[in-house]
């Protein structure tokens, strides 16, 4: 960094020069129930939308300097808060977040606690013991918690065989690893 302070900005052609942060707080002073207003308005949630006015005020600090003065600050800010909320709701359909939160509804805090994820840390810690058909049936029995049938049908092995490499791997977790 050059200096301490960001540049400065001309808000009104001929008129004095800001700093950013004046510049912001100037902006905020005016500004901030209106924005506050168009983002409850798109996003329907007061807290999100108190979120979302703060991301816009934060977009608007470290973007002060793409401001040209052809419209009003307030224009500016809304064209800013309408883009943020708008690209918020799209974000909030994306595909990836129903697998993110059907991912979060499944783990074990839900159903078991503690001792799952102690299991779990102990399973990844001694797979790098053992070969790749017995690492994939350990996952598949402990981490995902598929029955010897399923692990059996989905490696394409007998369950016998299943049960076998699972209990070589139990041998190395020790009793909390061992296949009923």
């Amino acid at each position: 960094m050059t200096g301490t302070r960001g540049p400065s900005l001309q808000v009104v052609p001929g008129g004095p020069r800001l700093d950013r942060r004046d510049f912001l707080r100037e902006l905020y002073t005016q500004h901030g129930g209106s924005v506050l207003g168009r983002c409850r308005y798109l996003l329907k949630d007061a807290a999100k939308a108190e979120d979302a006015m703060h991301d816009v005020f934060a977009r608007a600090l470290t973007h002060a300097e793409d401001f040209r003065a052809d419209a009003s600050p307030l224009t500016w800010l809304m064209k800013i808060a309408t883009h943020h909320c708008l690209n918020q709701l799209r974000g909030e359909r994306a595909g990836w977040r129903q697998w993110f939160e059907r991912d979060a509804a499944t783990r074990p805090e839900g159903h078991g606690g503690q001792d799952v994820m102690e299991t779990r840390d102990l399973v990844r810690r001694l797979l790098r013991r053992v070969d790749a058909e017995t690492q994939a049936a350990a996952v598949h029995y402990h981490v995902d918690g598929m029955t010897l049938e399923e692990v059996a049908v989905l490696l394409g092995r007998s369950v016998p065989t299943i049960r076998k490499r699972l209990e070589h791997f139990a041998e190395l977790g020790g009793e909390e690893l061992k296949v009923p």
